[in-house]
């Protein structure tokens, strides 16, 4: 197992971006200073790691996750508050925090320490033919969704807890599926997009959502569903954003096992449509020429959103 050397150093972003730069050293240094007993275990880099967060695991048991940017720095303790709640409800394995580490060293944002998990991330080759894993993560977001602590209206209130609805997003994916139009149908694309807004709202009262449920944010063992991760875009309201995982993960037959799994109606499934085309289309717009597997993931979403 590799400890810091300058083989490992990772810098976030380009210089004068206004992101930290994050290398082993300042990871060593942060772990030490505010967890002595930890300073003897090794750190190794985990890369590739995911475009919100740096990770180092930290010995064989433990992992250390650094936000890169403003938009992640809310996680640590989003997890820290939640998690620990959450995962009795849960039929799938979810991240354990241990510590929440505070700003230092140069570095501004609070990070956060977790128990390591085991697992590849899951990948369509696997688990997209599987109506097994289609049924469990209906059965997953079933259980979220009916988490109900008492506070729940007030939490309805939280800025933290809280995500703009579907056409908040309008400008920027109006502007990308022009910017798409000649590797994408933009007529069909357009036509979606309008349907999605256009569906009746949600019905009944908020509910758990974890905000970012696609194919990276889950683990396998052994070729079978394991646990779910990356819960910073938790949140309390409408839980058709998390039907994006349909079409990043299954077969149009597994979708359908999934929906029915669920007990999606036609206006849910819809606005899941709409933002499974539109985080499809920004993530495309944002990484596909610099990286191929994103081209192929989001590729493979935006069209699967056509198709239903």
């Amino acid at each position: 197992m590799a400890t810091e050397t300058p083989e490992v150093r990772q810098t976030v972003g380009p210089a004068g971006d206004g992101r930290p730069d994050i290398d082993a050293q300042l990871v060593r240094r942060l772990v030490d200073a505010k967890f002595p007993r930890w300073a003897g275990l090794p750190l190794t880099l985990l890369d590739p790691a995911g475009s919100d967060h740096v990770i180092y695991r930290l010995g064989e048991e433990l992992s250390v996750r650094l936000p890169r940017h403003p938009g992640a720095l809310g996680q640590a303790r989003k997890e820290s508050e939640w998690l620990p709640r959450l995962a009795p409800h849960l039929p799938l394995t979810v991240p354990a925090p241990v510590e929440v580490g505070e700003p230092a060293f140069g570095y501004p944002w609070p990070w956060a320490v977790n128990r390591w998990l085991d697992g590849e991330a899951a990948s369509v080759d696997v688990l997209a033919e599987s109506p097994q894993t289609a049924v469990l993560l209906a059965e997953f977001l079933t259980a979220l969704q009916r988490f109900a602590p008492e506070e729940i209206p007030a939490l309805s209130a939280r800025d933290d807890l809280t995500a703009g609805p579907l056409a908040d997003r309008d400008r920027a994916t109006r502007a990308a599926i022009a910017g798409t139009a000649g590797v994408f149908d933009a007529a069909a694309m357009t036509a979606l997009w309008d349907a999605a807004l256009d569906a009746p709202d949600r019905d009944g009262p908020a509910v758990w959502f974890h905000g970012d449920f696609h194919t990276g944010n889950l683990l396998t063992l052994d070729g079978h569903l394991s646990a779910v991760i990356d819960f910073g875009g938790l949140g309390v309201g409408d839980p058709s954003r998390d039907l994006m995982i349909a079409f990043t993960l299954m077969s149009a037959k597994n979708r359908a096992v999934f929906r029915t799994a669920l007990g999606v109606d036609d206006a849910t499934w819809l606005r899941g449509r709409g933002w499974a085309l539109a985080t499809g289309l920004n993530a495309y717009t944002a990484y596909a020429a610099v990286n191929p597997h994103i081209a192929e993931q989001t590729t493979r979403q935006i069209t699967s959103t056509l198709t239903g």
